[in-house]
């Protein structure tokens, strides 16, 4: 047996077993969101802005990364939460 013929069916192996870009990053754009609205915390304060803001950006990067792969409806409904999320730290922010 040859050792690069291994090696490529463990990584096709692998890779049959990892869902698609698309699936991983707009999983990572949801919990960035959610993490965010987190860090924001409640009306009454306990905000962390800093963390807040920086899952943000780590979800506005994944998403800028995968959005020409997603179809329309799924596109408009992550625009739609991190819009929301991004008004939220504005939010927040200016209070």
């Amino acid at each position: 047996m040859n050792p690069q013929g291994s090696a490529t069916e463990e990584q096709s192996g692998a890779h049959d077993q990892i869902p698609p870009i698309e699936i991983l990053l707009t999983d990572i754009v949801a919990r960035m969101a959610l993490a965010a609205h987190v860090y924001l915390g409640n009306e009454e304060g306990g905000a962390d802005l800093s963390s807040a803001e920086a899952a943000i950006d780590v979800a506005a990067a994944a998403f800028d990364r995968v959005k020409e792969r997603l179809q329309p409806q799924e596109r408009l409904t992550i625009t739609q939460l991190l819009t929301e999320t991004r008004l939220a730290f504005v939010k927040k922010r200016g209070l």
